[in-house]
């Protein structure tokens, strides 16, 4: 028995470890969650609201994560910045190890922690512009864009949370409505305009992007690296996994733009469930989350006094 508890404490403990290297870069930098005591955050969220049980919720944030670069990558400008500055291809795990720090931080980090994040994107989209291959400039800044890269993020980690939460935990049609509001001030700060703050202003925004939206040559050459990624043959397979989960989150037009044909019932009965036992092995490898135990201290622990 003592053998085998060991064996299960060690596997435990390396897909703990291979988990905060690919997501967190090794290290959690829970100095950005502690303190200072009592700054309730950029959002103002404590532990009980919407966009804390979204964020906070691993299988619906990988498989929403994986789903919103699939429909992000169908606006050719968006597409083409990625494309022509992102050194996703040589280096996911560096993309994928920013992209989560930023969540983490502007979710649950402190106000300063969470501006600092938002200041550093800010310098690095001012370098980032050029030309598509249909001739049109792009610029990463531009306002238009940010709300897109914005809108199809949080709309893919909600259906992720919403599908894969437990019945009893997802959120109800105001809950719903509660969190896009609370996350649309990070695309503002970024220079986001017009940000949709609701079920049906997101609807709406997604029906009027559509005729903007295309599957280019660098958009299918992204989903397919995508499920292709990983550094191992374990770390391929679970990818694979979540990314075929992915797909059932995207909107159908999407799937049938990125000419992706996966059968409903594949989706329901082999795709959901797999991702589901996934999911709940990175739960079990985890433990309770230290960043969000972090914050948790944060919100709770009195300011300090004000001088007179």
């Amino acid at each position: 028995m003592r053998g085998i508890a060991e064996v299960v404490v060690g596997l435990r403990t390396r897909i703990a470890d291979e988990l905060r290297t690919t997501v967190h870069g090794g290290d959690l930098k829970l100095e950005r969650y502690e303190g200072p005591a009592g700054d309730p955050g950029l959002l103002g969220i404590a532990p009980g609201d919407p966009a804390w049980h979204v964020h906070g919720h691993p299988t619906g944030m990988l498989t929403g994560g994986f789903a919103a670069l699939m429909l992000q990558s169908l606006h050719p400008l968006a597409m083409a910045g990625v494309d022509q500055h992102s050194d996703f291809r040589a280096d996911p795990v560096g993309r994928l190890t920013g992209t989560a720090r930023f969540v983490t931080t502007t979710t649950f980090g402190s106000a300063p922690a969470a501006h600092e994040a938002i200041a550093l994107v800010r310098r690095i989209h001012t370098r980032v512009r050029g030309t598509a291959p249909d001739g049109r400039p792009y610029r990463a800044d531009d306002p238009e864009l940010l709300t897109w890269v914005h809108t199809a993020e949080v709309h893919s980690f909600l259906a992720g949370y919403q599908t894969y939460a437990p019945q009893r935990c997802r959120l109800t049609p105001a809950e719903c409505d509660t969190y896009y509001r609370q996350v649309a001030p990070v695309a503002e700060l970024l220079g986001a305009r017009q940000v949709p703050r609701s079920v049906r202003d997101v609807e709406r925004y997604l029906d009027r992007m559509r005729p903007q939206l295309r599957a280019t040559r660098a958009a299918l050459d992204s989903v397919q690296f995508l499920r292709g990624f990983g550094r191992s043959g374990r770390e391929r397979l679970v990818v694979r996994h979540l990314m075929n989960a992915a797909v059932g989150l995207l909107p159908h037009w999407a799937r049938a733009e990125l000419g992706i044909r996966r059968p409903a019932a594949v989706r329901r009965c082999w795709d959901r469930p797999t991702a589901l036992a996934v999911g709940r092995t990175i739960e079990w490898a985890r433990g309770p989350s230290e960043i969000h135990a972090a914050a948790r201290r944060r919100l709770a622990a009195a300011p300090p006094p004000v001088d007179a």
